[in-house]
């Protein structure tokens, strides 16, 4: 197990239940049982607060933190954008993170492609939200 990833799965600053939320949306990983569950609270197509819950293993806890923090005080449509390029990350276009979202480098690396679907379920679960 990565240090790394355990320390950024322990940041739970956003791992928390917005009750006052205006969007919402939950995905289960089908392959490992993961579960994530996202709350947010958006105003003028901008996210203004992040919460997020689930039953999910440290790889997708470390994502759904990071995801959690970059995502305040952005468009809907720059995370939009952040949830394609990890898909396509993982489908074979490795410069995008290297080029546009360096602070994925800790999780997004060839040693994690095992847990690919745990990594990007946050990311999934986002979308369904954003992309409106």
């Amino acid at each position: 197990m990565d240090l790394e990833i355990l320390n950024i799965a322990s940041d739970t600053e956003n791992n928390r239940n917005l009750s006052n939320h205006t969007h919402f949306s939950k995905l289960k990983n089908s392959i490992c049982g993961d579960e994530i569950e996202i709350k947010l609270i958006i105003k003028d197509d901008k996210i203004v607060d992040f919460g997020y819950q689930g039953h999910s293993c440290v790889y997708c806890q470390a994502s759904a933190s990071l995801l959690s923090k970059i995502s305040i005080n952005k468009k809907k449509d720059k995370i939009n954008e952040l949830c394609n390029d990890a898909t396509s990350y993982f489908d074979g276009n490795k410069e995008i993170i290297s080029k546009k979202w360096l602070f994925l480098k800790k999780i997004f690396n060839k040693k994690n492609l095992n847990k690919k679907s745990c990594i990007l379920l946050p990311f999934k679960t986002l979308k369904k939200i954003v992309s409106k």
